[in-house]
C-alpha cells in the first residue's frame, strides 16, 4: 500500500527520485547498526547467556549493547543533520536543481527516524532470543502506516509532487518512533533485570563488540553497494532511481517474508546447537527447503506475471503503462538471482551462529565489486534503449562506453532501460556471493547442504506452473491488471504447489497435508 501510494501520487518523477535518494542515505544507519550486524553479533552472545539461565547477566548484557547502541545512532544522526548538503552531493552526483534541494531537505526529516529503526533492531534481537518473533516483525507495519496515512493526506490534500514527497519524509520519522517504542514494553517484560550503560567490563560485552566490527564492515558492503546503485543511476535518465525502488520492494517482499524470517527464527537456535555438526546440517537443511519452495515460485511469478503483478500495484494517476513495462523488466532482472539472495540468508547465520563474521564479510565486498562492474557496464548499453507507447527504439548508438549528457537524462518523456542493467549486475552477483558462502560453509564446517536434491524436485512443478501463467496470460488478455493480476497468480500458485508435493518436495508436503487431511475428513 505504501508502494502503490508513492507510485501514485509521485509517479516516476523527480519527487520520486528525491524520495529514494534521500531513504537511502540514512538506512546506511540500518544496514550498518540495525538488524542484520546486531543479528551476527549480539543474538548468538544473548542467547547463549540466556541458555546459562542467569538473568543478571542476560539484563546487563542487553543494556550495555542498547547504550552503546544508542550513543553510536545519535552521533550519527547528528552528523547526517548538519551534513546533509554533501552527503546529498556524494550519494547522488547526478542530482541537480529540484531534485537535489529536495533530497537534502528529505535526509533532514528523515534521519531521525531511521534511527529509531536502528534502536527497533536491538528491540529484535532481544525479542528473537527470547523466542518471541511476532511482534519484532509486525513493528515495521506501524512504519509503513505512517508513511501510508502521510502521503494520503498529502495526495488528498492536493499539496502536489513536492508536498508529497515532503509528507512522506515526515511519516518516516513518525513511524520509526512507533516501530522502537512499540516494542520496548515487551523487552522491559522479558528482561526484567535490564540496565542501560555504556560499560565494556563484561565478557560477553567485548564479545559481542569483537563480533559487531566485522559484521558492520559486512553490513557496510551490503550498503555501499545500494548506495553504489544508487550513484550509478542517478546518473542514467530521470525515473531511474524511481524504477529501481518500485522492483526492489517486490523483489524483496519474498525474501522479507521467507528466507530472513526462517534465517531469523533459526539463528537462535543455532547459536545454542553451534557444537553440533549434524543438528546444524538438519536446520539449515529444513530451512533451505522452505525458501526454496516459496523463492522458485516468485521467481517464475516475477518473471512471466510480473507485467500484471506491477500493473495492479502501481499502473495509475501519474504512473503509465511505460512505467509498468520499464519495472516489470527491472523486477524480471532482479528475480533472477532471487533464490540465490535467499539462500545466502541462510548460509550467512549459519556462519554467524558459529562467531564466523569475517568470511561472509569478505565475500560480501567480492558481490559488490562485481555487481558495481557488471551493473554498469550494462547500464550503459540498456540507457541508450527506450520505451515509447509500449514499444521499444534504440536512442543512440551502441555499443556505449560513457553515460549521456545532462540534458538528454534531464528528459521526463522517454523512459529508459539503463535502471534493467542495474538489476541485472546484481542478480549475477547473487549468484555469485551464494556459490562462495556454500564453499565456505562445506569447507569450513563441514556442512553438505543439499540444495541440488531440493531443487531438482521443484523443476517439474516451474515448469508446469511457467504453461499455467502462460495460458493464464492469454486467457485474460484484455482484463485489467487489478482482477488479472490475482487470478494468473493464484492459479499459477496453485499448479506449483500441487506440483512440488507430487515430486516429492518435503516442504510442499508439510504445507498441503493439513489441507489433505480437512479434506479426506470431509
Amino acid at each position: 500500500m505504501r508502494e502503490i501510494l508513492l507510485g501514485a501520487f509521485l509517479g516516476t518523477r523527480a519527487g520520486a527520485d528525491a524520495f529514494g535518494a534521500a531513504l537511502r542515505i540514512p538506512k546506511l544507519l540500518q544496514n550498518l547498526l540495525g538488524e542484520g550486524a546486531l543479528s551476527a553479533s549480539f543474538i548468538p552472545v544473548y542467547s547463549q547467556v540466556l541458555a546459562e539461565g542467569d538473568e543478571e547477566k542476560a539484563g546487563r548484557l542487553a543494556g550495555a549493547v542498547a547504550g552503546l547502541l544508542a550513543a553510536i545512532t545519535g552521533g550519527m544522526v547528528l552528523v547526517a543533520l548538519f551534513l546533509a548538503g554533501p552527503l546529498t552531493s556524494l550519494v547522488a552526483p547526478g542530482f541537480g536543481g529540484l531534485r537535489a534541494e529536495l533530497t537534502t531537505y528529505l535526509l533532514r526529516v528523515m534521519v531521525g527516524g531511521v534511527g529509531f529503526i536502528v534502536m527497533a533492531a536491538w528491540c529484535l534481537g532481544v525479542l528473537n532470543a527470547h523466542r518471541r518473533f511476532f511482534l519484532s516483525f509486525v513493528a515495521p507495519a506501524l512504519w509503513n502506516l505512517a508513511i501510508i496515512a502521510a502521503v494520503a493526506g498529502a495526495g488528498i490534500a492536493g499539496l502536489g509532487e513536492v508536498g508529497v514527497a515532503e509528507a512522506a519524509a515526515w511519516g518516516v520519522l513518525v513511524g520509526g518512533g512507533l516501530q522502537f517504542f512499540s516494542q520496548v514494553p515487551a523487552v522491559l517484560r522479558l528482561a526484567p533485570r535490564l540496565r542501560l550503560s555504556i560499560s565494556i567490563r563484561m565478557r560477553e560485552v567485548r564479545e559481542v563488540i569483537k563480533r559487531f566490527g566485522p559484521a558492520v564492515a559486512g553490513r557496510g558492503v551490503v550498503a555501499i553497494s545500494a548506495y553504489v546503485d544508487v550513484i550509478l543511476a542517478s546518473l542514467l535518465a530521470t525515473g531511474a532511481v524511481a524504477f529501481l525502488d518500485r522492483a526492489q520492494v517486490l523483489y524483496l517482499l519474498p525474501i522479507s517474508v521467507f528466507a530472513i524470517a526462517v534465517a531469523a527464527a533459526d539463528l537462535p537456535e543455532m547459536s545454542r546447537e553451534q557444537r553440533s555438526q549434524e543438528m546444524l546440517t538438519e536446520r539449515l537443511v529444513v530451512g533451505s527447503a522452505r525458501v526454496l519452495l516459496f523463492l522458485v515460485y516468485f521467481m517464475v511469478a516475477f518473471v512471466v506475471l510480473g507485467r500484471q503483478i506491477v500493473g495492479a500495484l502501481y499502473e495509475r494517476l501519474n504512473f503509465t503503462s511505460d512505467d509498468t513495462l520499464v519495472v516489470w523488466l527491472v523486477l524480471a532482472a532482479y528475480s533472477l538471482g532471487i533464490v540465490a539472495a535467499g539462500l545466502s540468508r541462510l548460509l550467512q547465520n549459519t556462519c554467524y551462529a558459529a562467531g564466523d563474521v569475517r568470511g561472509p564479510a569478505r565475500i560480501a565486498a567480492g558481490r559488490l565489486i562485481f555487481s558495481a562492474m557488471a551493473g554498469l557496464a550494462l547500464m550503459l548499453q540498456l540507457d541508450r534503449v527506450g520505451v515509447i507507447d509500449g514499444n521499444f527504439f534504440r536512442m543512440g548508438d551502441l555499443p556505449a562506453f560513457w553515460f549521456l549528457d545532462a540534458e538528454t537524462r534531464a528528459g521526463t518523456d522517454i523512459r529508459r532501460l539503463g535502471a534493467v542493467g542495474l538489476a541485472l549486475g546484481a542478480a549475477l552477483a547473487s549468484w555469485m556471493e551464494f556459490g562462495l558462502l556454500r564453499r565456505r560453509v562445506r569447507q569450513r564446517f563441514g556442512i553438505i547442504p543439499l540444495f541440488g536434491r531440493l531443487t531438482v524436485q521443484l523443476l517439474p512443478a516451474a515448469f508446469l506452473s511457467v504453461l499455467a501463467g502462460l495460458l493464464m496470460l492469454l486467457g485474460t488478455r484484455g482484463m485489467h491488471a487489478l482482477a488479472a493480476a490475482p487470478l494468473c497468480v493464484a492459479a499459477t500458485g496453485l499448479v506449483y504447489l500441487l506440483g512440488a508435493s507430487i515430486s516429492g518436495h518435503p516442504a510442499a508436503r508439510d504445507l498441503l497435508r493439513p489441507i489433505g487431511r480437512k479434506i479426506w475428513r470431509q
